[in-house]
């Protein structure tokens, strides 16, 4: 008689858990293929939310009175509306990049207070210099532009920086670059390795 019941118990046991497994693992093992799934894409889906790998930057001039240094002196943040800064770095006013890789440069400078009549006199020997002054052992001149009978002077173009660089920008003294941040700025965006 005990085995009887005991059959009686176990069966009574399979038919209330029948049910629940038909459902349960279907169930189980439907989850896990969404985890799969999900685990698998979330590197993906991650790598698109971040930004790209890029060194770049956007500065503005930072410039009161009179000049003694032929530098023009630079600064970046967000501070500073539209100026930015993501990799290089500021020092002591001058750009220094901290990756190697081809960037792109592009840099315009106006003069201050440039009417017709002093057009004609400084400008023809204002001259703005954009080179690698650090390391010193290195120093190489990237661009040279004459401003000749103009008032503003920009270029761009692409160069290949090493990490540690430091761009300097130099301005015929005693020629004062206008401090307009819509006339007078420094960027560099880093292109590739």
């Amino acid at each position: 008689m005990e085995m009887a019941e005991e059959g009686c118990a176990r069966r009574l046991r399979h038919l209330l858990m029948a049910p629940v497994l038909r459902v349960v693992l279907p169930l189980s093992f439907l989850g896990l293929i969404i985890v799969c799934v999900l685990c698998c894409r979330l590197p993906a889906q991650q790598q698109l939310l971040q930004p790209p790998e890029w060194d770049v930057a956007e500065f503005q001039l930072n410039h009161t009175g009179l000049r003694q240094d032929p530098r023009l002196h630079w600064q970046g943040g967000p501070a500073l509306g539209r100026s930015f800064l993501h990799g290089p770095q500021l020092d002591n006013g001058q750009l220094r990049v901290q990756r190697d890789g081809i960037y792109r440069l592009h840099i315009q400078v106006t003069l201050t207070n440039c009417s017709s009549s002093v057009k004609n006199i400084v400008s023809r020997r204002a001259v703005l210099a954009v080179g690698i002054c650090s390391p010193v052992a290195r120093s190489v001149s990237l661009l040279r532009l004459n401003f000749h009978l103009s008032c503003t002077v920009s270029s761009q173009r692409l160069t290949y920086l090493a990490h540690g660089d430091t761009l300097c920008t130099n301005l015929t003294l005693p020629l004062l670059p206008s401090q307009n941040s819509d006339e007078t700025f420094l960027g560099v965006q880093w292109v590739h390795h």
